[in-house]
């Protein structure tokens, strides 16, 4: 049987006097080896693709973390080095796919810069720097070279009980890593909070229009999920939700024909 095809959120990095659209290999092997499916990564082309000749040939979303911030103009906010780094590229891109394949109801993962993205496409905000708010934690990575170090499960979150998540994970506590500068400020509207750390920060959220899997986490499982159950679960049931619209998809073809 063919394997779905996942659509995979790149980044522009300079390199070797170069622009790349470039994407971590971690995210990449994650949908091979969790999700079982076949990444094929999106150039960072804005208003140049078509999406919707993209999402017809591909069963689903990646949108993948990054060193890069959402653009602060993008909600209501202003730019500023501090903040920084911006690839307003991305922006360009990944903000039109989200809200289309919000639209056609095609499962979506976000992770970390993904969730953000979400909650920015959809409407709502962004906390430039969470650690500075009183009675938050500190969830930048660690000072660290070795990557093992720097991606560690770092603290808890709490699935909400009854939600959407918690039929993947349980109604249970889980730890997680923790990489990030920004957090959910405003939630969009058709967004739900399925997981918040302790000191309130939202860690997890899925999309009220899509049906199955469509969530965006605000840590990385794709780093463990060859060893962590939690994060090996979130990518089982993204690709079972993955082959799901693949067989819808390839049943439209047939009828079509």
């Amino acid at each position: 049987m063919k394997k779905p095809v996942v659509l995979v959120s790149t980044d522009i990095k300079p390199l070797d006097g170069f622009e790349w659209h470039a994407v971590i290999s971690a995210y990449v092997d994650a949908v091979a080896h969790g999700a079982d499916a076949v990444p094929l990564m999106l150039p960072c082309l804005g208003a140049a693709l078509d999406l919707d000749s993209v999402l017809d040939r591909v069963d689903g979303v990646l949108l993948t973390g990054s060193r890069s911030n959402v653009h602060p103009s993008l909600y209501g906010g202003e730019a500023s080095e501090a903040n920084g780094p911006y690839d307003t590229r991305r922006d360009g891109t990944t903000l039109p796919l989200i809200r289309r394949a919000v639209e056609r109801r095609f499962p979506i993962f976000g992770i970390c810069r993904g969730l953000q993205e979400v909650n920015v496409a959809l409407g709502g905000s962004l906390i430039t720097e969470v650690q500075e708010l009183d009675g938050r934690r500190d969830h930048r990575a660690p000072e660290a070279d070795d990557q093992d170090a720097r991606f560690a499960l770092a603290h808890h979150v709490e699935i909400s009980p009854g939600g959407r998540l918690a039929k993947v994970l349980g109604d249970a506590r889980i730890d997680v890593n923790s990489l990030h500068r920004q957090a959910v400020g405003r939630l969009a509207p058709g967004l739900s909070v399925e997981a918040t750390a302790e000191d309130g920060t939202v860690e997890a959220v899925s999309f009220d229009a899509v049906p199955g899997f469509a969530f965006a986490t605000q840590w990385h499982p794709e780093y463990w999920v060859g060893s962590d159950a939690a994060s090996a679960r979130l990518f089982a049931a993204f690709g079972d939700a993955l082959r799901a619209h693949m067989r819808m998809r390839h049943d439209a073809l047939d009828a079509a024909e």
